[in-house]
């Protein structure tokens, strides 16, 4: 995730200071991994030294001293050349669950075990995202990404299944080579 592009799309409302960037970010991806406070502000001076954005004003207002933001042109050009950008699919088809699996087999350890614990884990966080998605008034943003973790969520269970159905092929191979 590009906390950057992130940053650049949440200044298009106007402009803004990083507590409300961070406050933005969490209402908007309520799912997403938490942005921590030093990311923004790291990312916002990185934004102004990259030239996609610039300070607008900085001032206290009767409260603590706080910098807005906002975006520059070629911020909002190199927002839009990402937003209109193609995600390529993962390049690499190994993941650490696979790999865990292997190095079972290959230390002597119980890769059926293993699955059947990662299985477990994936069936908790399930119905964790099911109960946050059915919650009375829960917003769209928070259904629709929380349906986008149990689908990935439902195809890691499905690969589990089918990996521990190959795993007696699977240790022949790795142990063979």
């Amino acid at each position: 995730m590009s906390t950057r592009h992130i940053l650049l799309g949440l200044l298009a409302t106007g402009p803004t200071h990083g507590y409300d960037l961070k406050r933005r970010h969490d209402e908007r991806f309520p799912q997403a991994r938490p942005l921590a406070y030093g990311q923004v502000y790291t990312t916002l001076q990185r934004l102004v030294r990259d030239g996609l954005a610039e300070i607008e004003e900085t001032g206290s207002h009767g409260g603590p001293e706080r910098t807005a933001y906002r975006r520059t042109d070629a911020g909002r050009r190199e927002l839009a050349d990402w937003a209109g950008s193609v995600t390529p699919p993962a390049p690499f088809v190994t993941n650490e669950i696979f790999t865990k699996v292997v190095v079972a087999i290959l230390s002597d350890g119980d890769p059926a075990a293993y699955l059947a614990a990662q299985r477990a884990a994936h069936m908790k966080r399930m119905r964790e995202l099911t109960a946050v998605k059915s919650a009375p008034g829960a917003e769209l943003a928070t259904v629709l990404s929380a349906d986008y973790a149990l689908a990935h969520l439902d195809a890691d269970l499905r690969w589990m299944a089918t990996t521990a159905d190959r795993l007696t092929t699977l240790t022949a191979e790795v142990d063979t080579t």
